[in-house]
């Protein structure tokens, strides 16, 4: 009986590596063919291949070092996050050169930081021990940033640290730091918090009262006012509460849970408009930002134009002009693939997206015994779809704009590098998933 369960591992491992490697091949042969476009057009010197060719190392070296040290790891997600990376690429050396060479040498050290997180099964063990090392931790990065924070542009929300010329935007860190803290906090009162809902019917309404939900509501609404009060970052502000009410549902399944994080978020919204330009002028440029499309709201008509531009097979690698839109290579890198590779473009990312989030809840739902990995697993496909959610809403006027970045895509090297940590803890936790 071993034996065989041993054989079929094996056949499973192969029929993975095989998978992983043909959707490789395909995202190479959709990157090659943009590159030599984009090459061609340009007429610039060989930069072009040389950031190809180092995508192409890191997908071949990932891909043979995951094969050997991780061979029942989810084939789908190394593939999809190369694709999306190497698009990121192409976009920013097409839209923004001088930082192309920055980016690659980023997506090395991503590469490096994902086999690191997704090889070492110590790792997981370090999240789920150590976590108000991480809470301390997160909370120091916060701190400093309010204090030392810094913006390479010289204007703006000041959300960087930096020595010299190199910067980090502590806010990607910390992302990922909650996200461990409240799956180690949750998955430890996962049984006691599930047992309040076979209390009596009397008892039951009033079990949220307890300290163990209350508590940490309250103390992650609190850190996010404290984000958007100081650093009047409305977009990290939202992903940290709307992620924490989707792991305090999954540890309890309590409906009024996201209820009453909804009041919150009303509240919260309501006050932050009276009282912050900032968070007052995203809204009113997303109730009509056609009465300022030449002043403060320019930066989202050329958005919306761009997507019509673009029609449904796009302008074509180059061809377009997203570069008349500000920041188009960080904040608005859908709205360049609208108009250079059409709606099939913005479909075939928002597919790519949509398959991260779906692979990691469908590893969170497979360790429903294991209450950490799956509440780790459901914390960080949420983050990547929430994000996601709320830069491509905000592009195409369907929500306030929140100036966070599209993952993996977006120019950015600690938004890179904390994506590619994200995805090896996704690939460790797939692999984790198979070998029981």
């Amino acid at each position: 009986m071993t034996s065989s369960l041993t054989i079929i591992e094996q056949q499973t491992a192969i029929n993975h590596n095989r998978i992983e490697r043909g959707l490789l091949l395909l995202a190479g042969f959709f990157l090659s063919v943009n590159f030599l476009g984009l090459a061609l057009l340009q007429d610039t010197n060989i930069g072009h291949w040389l950031h190809f060719v180092t995508w192409l190392g890191c997908a071949v070296s990932g891909h043979l070092i995951l094969n050997r040290y991780l061979p029942r790891r989810d084939p789908l997600l190394f593939p999809v996050v190369m694709l999306l990376s190497g698009w990121g690429l192409i976009l920013i050396d097409r839209l923004a050169p001088i930082f192309a060479d920055r980016q690659t040498v980023w997506l090395i050290i991503s590469l490096v930081a994902l086999l690191i997180t997704a090889i070492f099964p110590q790792v997981l063990r370090w999240l789920r021990i150590y976590r108000y090392i991480l809470l301390i931790s997160g909370l120091i990065l916060l701190i400093s940033t309010i204090l030392l924070g810094r913006n390479p542009s010289g204007f703006g929300p000041e959300l960087w640290l930096g020595i010299g010329n190199i910067f980090f935007q502590p806010s990607e860190a910390l992302k990922i730091m909650l996200v461990a803290f409240l799956a180690s906090y949750l998955s430890e009162q996962y049984l006691s918090l599930r047992a309040d809902n076979k209390m009596s019917r009397f008892a039951g309404r009033f079990a949220w009262l307890s300290p163990r939900i209350v508590g940490p509501i309250v103390l992650m609404w609190s850190l996010c006012v404290v984000i958007l009060l100081w650093q009047q970052d409305l977009g990290t502000a939202l992903i940290f509460f709307a992620v924490f009410l989707i792991l305090l549902y999954v540890a309890t399944g309590k409906t009024f849970i996201i209820l009453s994080g909804i009041g919150l978020t009303i509240m919260a919204a309501f006050v932050a408009y009276q009282r912050f330009s900032v968070v007052r002028l995203r809204i009113d440029i997303w109730l009509n930002p056609w009465l300022e499309a030449d002043g403060r709201a320019y930066q989202i008509v050329q958005s919306l134009m761009a997507f019509g531009a673009g029609g449904i097979f796009g302008q074509g690698v180059g061809q377009g002009s997203p570069d008349y839109i500000p920041v188009v290579h960080s904040d608005f890198a859908l709205s360049a693939v609208a108009e250079e590779w059409g709606l099939l473009g913005v479909i075939t990312v928002i597919v790519c997206i949509a398959l991260l989030v779906t692979r990691g809840l469908r590893i969170a739902a497979a360790h429903q015994e294991r209450p950490f990995y799956g509440l780790l697993a459901a914390g960080l496909s949420s983050l990547i779809g929430i994000q996601s959610l709320l830069i491509m809403g905000g592009v195409l006027k369907l929500v306030p704009l929140t100036g966070v970045t599209l993952p993996y895509l977006s120019y950015g090297g600690s938004s890179l590098l904390m994506s590619f940590v994200l995805a090896g803890l996704l690939l460790r936790l797939s692999a984790e998933v198979r070998s029981t």
